[in-house]
This record gives C-alpha cells, structure tokens and sequence, in this order.
C-alpha cells in the first residue's frame, strides 16, 4: 500500500508542470512587470486573470511615469508590455491596489 501511494504521489508531482512565477526583481519570463500596458485579444506578452485574493502582483494604475514594480499605465499603442485577460489558466493572478502595488 505504500508502495503504490509513494508511486501516486511520486507521478503528481512529476506532471505537475514547473509554471514560472513573478521573480523578486518584479520580471516574468523576462518581461519587467511595470510600464505602459495594452489590453489585446491575440498575441499577447502576458496572460493574467483579474483576483481579490492571494495575486502574484498587486497593479497600481497611474496616469505616467510608470517607474515602480508593479505601476501600470494603459495606453493604446507603443506598449512595454501587450496582455490579455482570461478566465482560465493565467501566467500571473493580478489584483488592482491603490497602494503599495509590487510582487508577493
């Protein structure tokens, strides 16, 4: 019986795939999470999901000068980063702050 609850155990974990999370240094798979932003429907840099709780990056909208881990600007065109938003299987869980915005 151990046997086969070690091998069950054993085969989770390695299929569990190794999902990249946002570094110390506020990047995600190279891409620096804070600048000027644009919402597209294809191809985009990032994929994130819109949450209340437990984020991997808290957003703080400003108007310019997005400098900070974590400060986004939106605009319409010449973007750092391009990102769509989903409902299902994200690369980063983003909640909305009006302060202290930044990685985890």
């Amino acid at each position: 019986m151990k046997t086969i609850t070690l091998l069950y155990f054993s085969a989770i974990v390695l299929l569990t795939p190794n999902l990249p999370e946002p570094s110390s240094n506020c990047s995600w798979d190279g891409i620096y999470l804070s600048g000027r932003v644009q919402f597209v429907d294809a191809f985009p840099d990032i994929r994130i999901q819109f949450v209340s709780s437990f984020p991997d990056l808290r957003v703080k909208w400003v108007g310019h000068s997005p400098d900070a881990c974590g400060e986004w600007q939106e605009v319409s065109s010449f973007p750092d980063i391009r990102i769509q938003v989903v409902n299902s299987f994200p690369d980063l869980r983003i909640q909305e702050v009006n302060s202290f915005p930044g990685v985890n």
